[in-house]
């Protein structure tokens, strides 16, 4: 999954179905979200795009979204936020979820 920054957040979130994961490198829980989150991108196939927004540099971003705790994961349809996870999501829920917006 690819740590992105403001400027490709903007660009990336524009169309379709979009998950990013606001996380920290010293987050314990985000370290075990990031597998479960790649295991679900491999299982879609193309069909939903994973990135990661790194909180420490991205502060703007994760303020302009209400991240007070990580791991928050928000499900983007068409640059609208569409749903928002705190903490760390069980593989079969995530993926639920996600698919629902497909």
């Amino acid at each position: 999954m690819k740590v992105i920054n403001e400027k490709e957040f903007n660009e990336v979130t524009k169309k379709g179905v979009v998950v990013v994961d606001f996380f920290a490198n010293w987050c314990g829980p985000c370290k075990m979200m990031a597998p479960i989150l790649e295991e679900i991108e491999e299982e879609l196939d193309g069909k939903v795009k994973i990135y990661k927004v790194d909180v420490d540099e991205s502060e703007d971003l994760a303020r302009k979204f209400g991240v007070m705790s990580i791991p928050t994961i928000i499900i983007f349809e068409n640059g609208e936020e569409r749903d928002k996870h705190i903490g760390l999501w069980q593989h079969e829920d995530a993926l639920d979820t996600i698919k629902s917006y497909l």
